[in-house]
């Protein structure tokens, strides 16, 4: 019987572009299909748990190194807590407000876990939830020392998100030199922005991916937070929690991975220029405020 092989999947995109919720809803329906599970937030927030585990914030490693002193005394079972099917959560946390790099928490975290056996044989998915599009420092450990082999971008329609999305595709593509890193697809988490979808699946053809599954909006998204609940807990019949199993299977069966070929910046605004999201600029009025 052939040993079963744990996949590390990371989450980047753009800040505010629904990371977290995407990740919880995601990994709620992979448990639901059976799925073991461990959770690793990568964001200073502590805020990739919450919903699995219906908590305001969950004590953070980095939260138990300053109060123990040092990481050698902090035990597993104080920073790892299990949620909606038996999904295992850590938070990295970050060290306070204006004080030392955040990217230092997550390195701390992930060294902590592998030396305490985190990773154990049971597990099908590892998930590291990363702040933002960043992708230096600690925060590229999941993608810089081969811990995270299948990287997931989060985007819309909006200009933005599009950018960072292909600043992302960058870092990837400079690590996939040395290591097994790959872009495993693109997440469209709509904003109901004109023919999104579309600009989605050209922006993953030129990227080299795919878009692996669009997730339309729905407020029923936002009432389960409210009860810090996925939509796969809180509403399993409803059609957005559907979509999020869907997903999941998606993700499950997924053997697309590729190492990118992200677009010169001229390019990614010809793209967005193509569909409309970004008008030709006219340089006569660049610098040049509003008349009364």
């Amino acid at each position: 019987m052939a040993e079963k092989k744990l996949r590390q999947i990371a989450i980047y995109g753009k800040g505010g572009i629904g990371k977290s919720t995407t990740t919880q809803n995601t990994v709620a329906g992979l448990a639901s299909l059976g799925k073991k599970i461990l959770i690793i937030g990568c964001d200073p927030k502590a805020d990739s748990t919450r919903l699995i585990l219906h908590a305001k914030a969950q004590t953070t490693v980095m939260d138990k190194v300053r109060e123990l002193g040092t990481v050698e005394d902090l035990e597993l079972e104080d920073v790892m807590k299990v949620g909606y099917h038996d999904v295992k959560c850590v938070e990295s946390g970050g060290p306070e407000p204006g004080v030392g790099c955040a990217g230092r928490g997550v390195i701390t975290a992930i060294n902590f876990l592998e030396e305490e056996g985190a990773y154990t044989p049971d597990l099908d998915f590892v998930f590291y939830d990363v702040l933002g599009d960043v992708v230096c420092g600690g925060f590229a450990m999941p993608i810089r020392e081969n811990k995270a082999q299948e990287i997931y971008i989060v985007v819309s329609g909006e200009m933005m998100a599009m950018y960072a999305a292909n600043n992302i595709a960058k870092g990837i593509l400079k690590y996939a030199a040395t290591g097994t890193v790959r872009l495993a697809g693109l997440i469209c988490n709509s904003r109901n922005t004109d023919c999104e979808s579309e600009l989605i699946e050209a922006l993953a053809k030129r990227l080299g991916t795919q878009m692996i599954h669009m997730i339309p909006r729905d407020n029923q998204v936002q009432r389960a937070e409210m009860r810090r609940m996925t939509v796969i807990e809180y509403s399993p019949e409803h059609k957005q929690a559907e979509e999020y199993r869907i997903l999941a299977q998606k993700i499950s069966d997924n053997k697309m991975f590729v190492i990118p070929t992200p677009l010169e910046m001229e390019d990614l605004e010809d793209l967005l220029m193509e569909f409309g999201i970004m008008e030709e600029e006219d340089e006569t009025i660049v610098g040049v405020a509003e008349t009364a």
